[in-house]
Formats: C-alpha cells, sequence, structure tokens
C-alpha cells in the first residue's frame, strides 16, 4: 500500500509522539492460545533477548527524553510490557523504574504504567510499584471458565485463581492507588452476562473490552449464521452497563458514545495514533499488535541507539495512522460512521495483496455495535467514577489501543486523546485555585525527587564513580523508599546546584553522607569514609556530630547505631539520642503536626539558600517552643482554611528558623531548589506564623509547577507595578507574588467571616490582599507575557478570587 502522508522523506516534520512500550521481557509464564507475541504471523521474538539490559533501557529513556524537551510534551506515556514484565523480578524492575523516573520526569510528567498477567504479583512488588506511581493493568477474561478458555500455563492449568489474588492485592487500601483497571479479551463462546459480572466482582476502576486480534487473511471466530456475533456480544454487556447506570467505565463503550469525553481510542475513532514500541534489543517498532499481519510487520529497521524519535516517527506505518480519514480506504472514507468507527484497529485490516488498505475486518460488528450503543441513550446522571480511573495499558496479546492515562493517583476524567489535557488540566486547574490536592502535590514532589535524581547523575558523571555511589546505587535497588527518602531532603537539591555551578573542594562532596543515611534507614551495614565539613560530620535528615581535628570519618552504621572513627577516636551514636546525650551529637529536631513529622532544620549547613542570614542551631529550650508554635499554627490553617492545611499536611516537610532581625521581624522566604521547606523568623504568635506558612508554602508549590511548565514567556523582559513592592516586578515575580496573596487573602476572609481574632482588622487585610491579588491577576492577563498554559492558569486564580465575597465577615 502506498503511503498517503508522504513522511517518509526524513526532512519531513513529524507528529510528537506521547506514548511508549517498552518490552522489558520478553518472554511469559503464561501461555495464552489468543497471544499475538508467540501465536500470531510475527516470530521476531526468538531472536531477541529475554529481557531488556540496562543500557537499552537507559538508551531509550536518553531518546524519549530528548524528543519530549524538543516537542515540549507536558506528559510522556511509558507502558511496561511485554511477555511479562513482572519476570524482571522486584530488583530488575526497580532499576527499570529507577532509570526512567531520573531521566525523563525532570523535564515532564511521567505516567508509568504496566500491563501485566498478575501471576507473579506480590505484596513487595505491589509496595515497590506504589514507591514509583506505576499504574498496573491485569488481564482476566471473566470468570473461571471464560478466563481459563485461553490464560493458561504451558502445562495446561489453570491461573485463574492467581490473577484474583493480584486483583484483591490491587483493591487493599494501601496499593489501591496503582490498581489501573482491567483488560478482558473478548471471546463470544463465553457467556457476557457471567463475564461482565466477574469483571465488575474486581471492582475495577476502567474495563477494557478488546477484539480478538484478526486480519482478512485470518478471519475471527464467528458461529454459523450469525452475522455480527461480537456486536451482539458486546450489545448485551452494553445493555447490562447502560442499565446498571454506568458503574464502571467501559473504554470502548465510551469511545463510540457521540458527546462522551474520550473522543475515540486506538482502536476506534480518528484520533491520531501516537504510539511506539521499545523492544527488548532496543528496536523501534510500530504497534505491537502488527504481529498478527505477516513476520517483521512491526519492523521499522531502526533502533533506540542510533536513531532518535522523530526518525521512527517519520517511518510510513507509524505516519499513515496520524493522519486521521485520509489514511484510510476509499470505502471508509464513504461510510456515514467512519468518524466513530475511524476504521478500526489498524492491524484488523490487513490482507495480502491489499495491505492495510481495507475496512476492518470487525466492520459489520462495529456498524452494529455503533447502531446498538445509539439505541439506547445514556441517561442524564454522573457515572459513578472510581479511584484511580486510568486506561490499562494491554499484555501481550491484548494491549489496548489508545492513550494510557495521565499520571496517577488518576484525576476523574476522560480517556482516550484527552489524557494529556486532563492530567495537565488537573493540575493547573487545583493549584491555580489556590490548594492543590494530594495528587496535585504528589506530582510536584515526585517531580522534584526526579529533577534531584538527574542532578546526582550529573554529579556522578562529573566527578566518577565511589564507593559512595555503589553504595547507593546498591540500595535503590533493594531499598528504594530509603533512598528517596534521603534525596527528598529539601538541601539536597540546592547542594548540587551548587557544586555543579561552582565545583569546590573534595571535603564538600555531600554523596558519602548521603549514602550513609540511606544505608542507615535501610537498616544496612555498610562502611564508609565521610567528608568532615568545617568542624562536623553532617548526616542529612539525621543530624550532626562534632569532629574536631580530622578531614574525613570513617562512618559504620550497625543495627540502628553510627560508629564514627576519626583519628584514633571512635564514638558510638544511637540515632534516637537527645541533643546531648551523646558529646557533640545534635540531632534534628521534628514536631509531630497532623501526622506529619515536620523538621527543625538547623543543622544543615546547605539550608543558607534563602538570600537571608539563617539563625544558628537553636538550644533544647528555644527549639521546643519553636515547635510548640509551629504546632498551634498548623492548627490555625487548619482551622481557617481546611484546603490549605491539607496542602500543608501533602508536602512542607521542613521549616528553617531565620535570625532575628529587629529591623524587620517579620520576615519569610522559600528557595526555589529547596521544595519541601520554607524559611520564617520566630514569632510569638500562632497566627501570624500560620499566615506566614501558608504565604510561602504557595511559593513552593508554584515554584515546583513552573519547573513542569512555562507559565510565562521566558524571553520575557516586562516589568510590572504591583501595589505591595515599590519596584515593578518582573512577569514571573508577579504571578510569584499574586499566587502567595491568593491564599493569604483566603485566610483573612476566612477569619473575617468568623469573627478570629478581631473581625475589624480581618476585614481589612481581607479586602486589601484581595485586591492586590485582583490587580496582579488583571496586570498579568493583560501583559501578552504569559504562555496559553500560564493563561488558563492566572484565569483560574482569577476565578478562585471572585470567591471571595466583596465584603467579608
Amino acid at each position: 500500500m502506498a503511503c498517503r502522508c508522504g513522511a517518509a522523506d526524513p526532512a519531513a516534520p513529524c507528529r510528537p509522539i506521547s506514548q511508549y512500550v517498552l518490552k522489558v521481557h520478553s518472554r511469559c509464564d503464561l501461555s495464552c492460545d489468543h497471544c499475538y507475541v508467540y501465536q500470531e504471523a510475527d516470530q521476531t521474538w526468538r531472536n531477541r533477548p529475554a529481557r531488556m539490559a540496562a543500557s537499552t533501557v537507559r538508551a531509550a529513556a536518553t531518546r524519549i527524553a530528548e524528543h519530549a524537551r524538543a516537542h515540549a510534551l507536558p506528559v510522556v506515556h511509558v507502558v511496561l510490557h511485554g511477555g511479562e514484565p513482572l519476570l524482571l523480578g522486584p530488583a530488575g524492575l526497580r532499576e527499570v523504574l529507577a532509570e526512567l523516573r531520573a531521566t525523563l520526569a525532570p523535564g515532564t510528567v511521567l505516567d508509568l504504567r504496566m500491563q501485566t498477567n498478575g501471576v507473579l504479583l506480590d505484596e513487595e512488588l505491589c509496595r515497590l510499584l506504589v514507591a514509583y506511581d506505576v499504574k498496573v493493568g491485569v488481564s482476566l477474561d471473566g470468570d473461571r471458565a471464560a478466563n481459563d478458555r485461553h490464560r493458561l500455563f504451558a502445562h495446561g492449568g489453570s491461573s485463574h485463581s492467581q490473577v484474583r489474588r493480584a486483583l484483591a492485592l490491587l483493591r487493599r487500601p494501601e496499593f489501591r492507588s496503582s490498581y489501573a483497571g482491567i483488560l478482558c479479551t473478548v471471546d463470544v463462546r463465553n457467556d457476557p452476562d457471567e463475564v461482565y459480572s466477574a469483571l465488575l466482582a474486581e471492582e475495577p476502576p476502567r474495563v477494557d473490552l478488546l477484539l480478538p486480534h484478526a486480519t482478512w487473511d485470518r478471519p475471527p471466530w464467528r458461529p454459523p449464521g450469525v452475522a455480527t456475533p461480537y456486536a451482539d456480544w458486546l450489545g448485551r454487556i452494553h445493555q447490562r452497563w447502560v442499565d446498571d447506570g454506568r458503574p464502571v467505565p467501559i473504554r470502548l463503550f465510551d469511545a463510540l458514545t457521540p458527546g462522551r469525553a474520550g473522543g475515540g481510542t486506538e482502536a476506534v475513532g480518528l484520533a491520531p495514533a501516537d504510539l511506539l514500541v521499545v523492544e527488548t534489543d532496543g528496536s523501534w517498532e510500530q504497534v505491537d499488535s502488527l504481529k498478527v499481519a505477516f513476520h517483521g510487520a512491526p519492523g521499522t529497521g531502526l533502533d533506540v541507539f542510533a536513531h532518535p524519535v522523530d526518525e521512527a516517527a517519520r517511518h510510513p506505518g507509524v505516519a499513515i495512522r496520524q493522519v486521521g480519514l485520509a489514511g484510510l480506504c476509499a470505502e471508509c472514507r464513504a461510510c456515514p460512521v467512519v468518524s466513530r468507527c475511524g476504521g478500526g484497529l489498524y492491524p484488523h485490516r490487513w490482507r495480502t495483496g491489499t495491505g492495510f488498505d481495507n475496512p476492518s475486518v470487525y466492520c459489520p460488528d462495529l456498524l452494529a455495535l455503533i447502531a446498538t450503543v445509539d439505541s439506547r441513550p445514556l441517561p442524564d446522571r454522573p457515572v459513578a467514577r472510581r479511584s484511580s480511573p486510568g486506561a490499562p495499558p494491554g499484555h501481550a496479546g491484548d494491549r489496548p489501543p489508545g492513550r494510557p492515562a495521565a499520571p496517577a493517583p488518576r484525576p476523574a476524567g476522560s480517556a482516550g486523546d484527552r489524557h494529556v489535557e486532563s492530567a495537565t488540566d488537573r493540575l493547573l486547574t487545583g493549584l491555580a485555585g489556590g490548594h492543590g490536592d494530594p495528587w496535585a502535590l504528589g506530582v510536584l514532589a515526585q517531580t522534584q525527587l526526579s529533577i534531584t535524581r538527574a542532578l546526582l547523575a550529573t554529579w556522578r558523571d562529573t566527578t566518577g564513580g565511589s564507593a559512595a555511589w555503589e553504595l547507593l546505587t546498591e540500595l535503590d535497588a533493594t531499598a528504594g523508599e530509603a533512598v528517596d527518602a534521603v534525596l527528598t531532603h529539601p538541601f539536597v537539591r540546592p547542594w548540587l546546584v551548587r557544586r555543579l555551578a561552582r565545583p569546590g573542594t573534595p571535603d564538600d562532596d555531600l554523596l558519602p553522607a548521603l549514602a550513609v543515611v540511606a544505608g542507615v534507614r535501610a537498616e544496612a551495614d555498610a562502611e564508609l569514609e565521610v567528608p568532615v565539613r568545617g568542624d562536623a560530620l553532617v548526616l542529612p535528615t539525621l543530624g550532626r556530630l562534632t569532629v574536631a581535628g580530622a578531614r574525613t570519618a570513617t562512618v559504620r552504621t550497625v543495627a540502628g547505631r553510627l560508629h564514627v572513627r576519626a583519628g584514633s577516636v571512635e564514638r558510638v551514636v544511637p540515632l534516637d539520642a537527645a541533643a546531648g546525650s551523646t558529646l557533640g551529637w545534635q540531632p534534628v529536631r521534628r514536631v509531630p503536626v497532623a501526622g506529619v513529622a515536620l523538621a527543625i532544620e538547623d543543622v544543615d549547613p546547605e539550608r543558607d539558600c534563602y538570600g537571608q542570614p539563617v539563625a544558628p542551631t537553636l538550644d533544647e529550650p528555644a527549639a521546643a517552643a519553636l515547635g510548640r508554635r509551629l504546632a498551634r499554627a498548623w492548627q490555625v490553617v487548619h482551622r481557617d482554611v481546611p484546603a490549605h492545611g491539607a496542602a500543608l499536611d501533602a508536602g512542607l516537610r521542613a521549616v528553617v528558623p531565620l535570625a532575628p532581625d529587629p529591623g524587620a521581624p517579620l520576615r519569610s522566604a522559600t528557595a526555589r531548589e529547596a521544595f519541601g521547606a520554607v524559611a520564617l523568623t520566630e514569632l510569638p504568635d500562632a497566627a501570624t506564623m500560620a499566615v506566614l506558612l501558608v504565604h510561602e508554602w504557595q511559593h513552593g508549590k508554584l515554584g515546583a509547577l513552573l519547573d513542569l511548565y512555562d507559565l510565562v514567556d521566558p524571553a520575557s523582559t516586562v516589568r510590572i507595578p504591583v501595589a505591595w513592592r515599590p519596584d515593578p516586578r518582573p512577569v514571573e515575580g508577579v504571578l510569584q507574588g499574586a499566587y502567595a496573596h491568593l491564599a493569604v487573602a483566603e485566610v483573612w476572609h476566612a477569619r473575617a467571616a468568623a469573627d478570629r481574632p478581631d473581625p475589624r482588622p480581618a476585614r481589612g487585610h481581607a479586602v486589601r490582599y484581595r485586591d492586590w491579588t485582583r490587580e496582579a491577576v488583571d496586570a498579568l492577563l493583560g501583559s501578552g507575557e504569559l504562555t496559553d498554559l500560564g493563561e488558563r492558569f492566572v484565569r483560574r486564580m482569577r476565578h478562585a478570587l471572585e470567591g471571595l465575597r466583596a465584603d467579608p465577615g
């Protein structure tokens, strides 16, 4: 078939690719007889490595990251696939996930997914998947009789009980956030009512019903004398689904319903299919379901080592699936429902002699199913969405078409082509309203962790390997949560930024200390030489030990204790020791607030990153007094505006005391690189401290969002006058100030409405901050300096302002 798009020209522009399937393991522990990988025409799996090498994962991640940066993609979707990806085992899977997060997430939101048969899923793997925010789709064809028709072990045994055990794990509260849904391959010999009931019994966030893969050369099985058996079978489930009030999203039905969000999938509709597959040997391939057509059908002749994504995207087989109606045969283009079915799944059009220039082999069933959908209008009531309604990406033999949903926990929203928009919209809308829900704060925190990991990798490349790096790498593979807990410390990134910009002396290397702390948290036995900074051994998140007269100290971690030898002196430091109980040991003090351990960070030298003098280490009475005021201030925030209290709970982890200044007693600050921490002066009253916490955390959230998206034209040189400063401010500075003042206005409005503490000054503050914010927002919208996303964000801020009454109280 001749390609109509003309995109084979290597100089021709390509449509960006946002979806990638990584075949991390090419073997499977089941022997399903409907699997397109092993049972169909293409048999290239036989000559490929069983598992994807670390170098291949790294090369693929690098290519995807390059493409995302070049095309400014806000979200990239990566599906771990096979074969069976869980055959990697926990260590192998962690290595893949860590590489993808470290390489991709700094520049874009990374939506990580996996499709599995579920047989090997256990608690350890579930904890790993939750830790790396991986959404899991599980393949299940219904009740035991239906599932055992195809999904069997090689010895003929049933996999049904193992799959149901896996689904039960994913339903548990601690693992539910990783439950994406169920993928079910249709077999018209199964009872549709029994299949429907069995699927709903597993409480999936979403169900994907797939037609079995077939071509005109190898048509699907049909019972004699039945013209549209697949439409009839699906129609029965559709009837049950409508009658039940659509209790769970079913992707195929949503995509075929006029006016429903989503507008199509890879299997139906005319939306461009922007997907590439990476095989275990690094080969770029087209959609893997093409394996049903002929041997080598998905091949491109390109690989991740030598060819960028743009070159693979220009392959004629990829490009033809991105041009919509123009890529269909004449018969499809003339069909009145072409916009609904879109010609069906691309591989299902294959016929020897005419290639893919045909209607789908399921054309009669698609026509009949569309008629069935149209005959049963959906009731005017909302769908009862479950948590994490992500579309489950497919498993080998049955990967569903279309776009996986955006990062999770998934927003309740549309499927199909609008997933990228839905993720971005939810993030922008939730934060622009002034608060940000736990999902949004989780996205920001994960992105910040990914940036830190990327900077740490750059530091390794700059300084070379070391024992500390080897230990940290080993712990990341075996106790990743411990490493994450260290790398999310707010002052790791400021150190990396400073050192990478201005390389210092060897005694300023923080990496050994980070590795030691990770070892402590993982309860691992380890020993490293750690540089002494000044006269102290600094262990981020733990504390500081005075070590005089030594350049380095040998540190061993044994059973929750630190064994420190500097010169001829060795000391043992119990990590739960209070200040002063062990000579020279100063632990990080923590305050319990709303179930969160908030650190009073007055120990780490990297806390001095705010452009203002920080306070020296507090003595115990001063630290205790500050802790009590912080706990009370936290309660005040929850009392005044609970949504802001929840936002503090979700992300603020440290407070840095600033040095007192009699000339400016009321000061606070945020550092762009130190996400999760704010700095402020010690204040006697909790009400004022509460306002400062909310104000500065707004800056922290917006700074993290600006690491994800350009809301202001990067080339802008415009300055805008503002009411709260005597000097005109850059556009981003105005945005930062307006965003912080929006939250402060909301706090004062709440206090005025509740007559707290005195309604008269509260009303004055509420009106002043509201008016300041409105003037700044209007100036931003009229400046012409915002990006499209920035304008959407600021308009949402303006909408939030309208919710504040003109006469507070």
